[in-house]
């Protein structure tokens, strides 16, 4: 960590996210590429009851009771992926060590070229859409823009929870930080 003196807020984030009490959850890489992944999906079935309740008209407000009850274990995946990658994201930058900084370099460019090849799919997407049908770029365009804007303020997220590491066994520490006896 830098000189810069820490925060109450620091402080308090950089506790909750160093909490090993969740350490079950992520412990794995399966365990977390299976956060990332219902973190994904929920993404993606929230983003798709809002794209219907925006397009269907006169429907009833099922999508977003649907929403709501989705929202909860969202936040839980949300959670679980924090908790992987200990605050990587969501700690600021003068409380993160030099690995850290680095890491969380990483994972914003691979986020960043990510998220670009995304925006491009989603242009071909919508000229290819407007050359079938003149009308369909005008329904979908702002429903994918927001689910582009979604996936880019995710994506971080994702990518830092799937490149995550174990941690290291209790002896595999000791034999880092003891010297060896002959």
């Amino acid at each position: 960590m830098t000189t810069t003196r820490l925060t109450r807020y620091d402080r308090s984030m950089l506790r909750l996210m160093n909490d090993r009490r969740g350490q079950a959850w992520y412990a794995t890489a399966a365990r977390r590429r299976l956060a990332v992944a219902a973190h994904i999906t929920l993404t993606v079935a929230i983003g798709a009851l809002m794209t219907h309740f925006f397009l269907a008209e006169g429907e009833p407000l099922w999508p977003v009771a649907a929403m709501a009850v989705l929202l909860l274990p969202w936040m839980v995946a949300t959670g679980i992926i924090n908790g992987a990658t200990r605050g990587l994201l969501e700690l600021r930058e003068h409380v993160l060590d030099e690995r850290q900084s680095a890491e969380r370099r990483r994972v914003l460019a691979r986020a960043h070229r990510m998220t670009t090849l995304l925006l491009a799919a989603t242009a071909v997407a919508l000229l290819i859409a407007g050359g079938v049908d003149g009308n369909a770029p005008k329904a979908y365009a702002a429903p994918l823009l927001i689910a582009v804007l979604v996936v880019h303020w995710v994506m971080p997220l994702w990518v830092a929870g799937l490149r995550a590491e174990d941690e290291p066994a209790d002896d595999e520490v000791l034999e880092a930080g003891a010297p060896r006896r002959a």
